[in-house]
């Protein structure tokens, strides 16, 4: 049920797909007698499109989340597994031409094949199946495997998981997989922006990981009061961060994470 609601209301309410239903709904008004109420919901959601697009209000919004976990120190020795999760290819796209295609986050698989060769023997978990609500056969680990090994990724250092839908899902399966031993060092790599909520449900599954960021959408506090050229990249700010939030406050309240804002130290 938690897994159906998050990808019908959740988006619903998402920043975008609510101006446009504001607008559109004003729109519709016009021919009604509440035809001055529609005219002020167009020009709020005009307004409001405008801020988001052009404001640094998305930036501000992904900086505390960005900025939750420090960059990994590899210091303290090499790991013994690495799990990546799954997000970065579009399976339907690749399904559809037969060869991986990457979308957004594509550091996660360049990173996971970097750790692969620095440290040869680390387990390589990658954690992906089907995000969709209604899915085909198509599943993201399936061509993580076929790029991973094109990168130089040994395959019998590589574990494939191609059954979780979301976040809690990676936790409890990639757990399962990895039966992680007492003393053992695991990385988790994931954008930078989703490292709180991943991290508190790994934490929730009883699977201790240490945060490996990357796909860092802002550059520091001087990005913070800068404005946008292009809309475009001030909506794709706003809207990755407000359904981070969301997806926090929705994790919390559910009981899969034990925590609304996880951060480095555990409770």
């Amino acid at each position: 049920m938690f897994f159906v609601l998050s990808k019908t209301i959740g988006i619903m309410l998402l920043p975008t797909n609510f101006l446009i239903g504001a607008a559109l709904l004003g729109a519709a008004l016009q021919a009604t007698r509440w035809a001055r109420r529609g005219r002020h919901l167009l020009i709020a959601a005009a307004l409001l499109f405008a801020i988001c697009g052009f404001s640094p209000l998305g930036d501000l919004l992904l900086y505390p989340l960005e900025s939750r976990f420090p960059a990994w120190d590899s210091t303290h020795g090499a790991p013994d597994g690495v799990v990546v999760l799954g997000g970065p290819i579009d399976a339907d796209l690749s399904a559809a031409h037969d060869v991986p295609i990457l979308s957004i986050g594509a550091d996660r698989v360049t990173t996971a094949a970097i750790l692969a060769r620095r440290y040869p023997n680390a387990r390589i978990i990658y954690t992906g199946g089907s995000a969709n609500l209604i899915s085909g056969d198509a599943r993201e680990a399936d061509y993580a495997g076929t790029l991973l090994e094109s990168l130089g990724v040994a395959r019998a250092q590589l574990t494939l998981e191609r059954r979780a839908r979301n976040t809690q899902e990676n936790a409890e399966y990639a757990k399962a997989i990895a039966a992680p031993e007492p003393g053992e060092r695991w990385l988790l790599v994931t954008s930078a922006y989703h490292m709180p909520r991943a991290v508190g449900a790994f934490r929730k599954a009883g699977f201790s990981v240490e945060p490996y960021p990357v796909d860092w959408r802002i550059g520091g506090r001087e990005d913070l009061l800068t404005l946008h050229k292009f809309s475009l990249d001030g909506l794709i700010s706003f809207e990755t961060a407000i359904r981070e939030w969301m997806g926090l406050a929705a994790y919390r309240m559910s009981g899969r994470t034990s925590e609304l804002f996880p951060g480095p130290n555990p409770p």
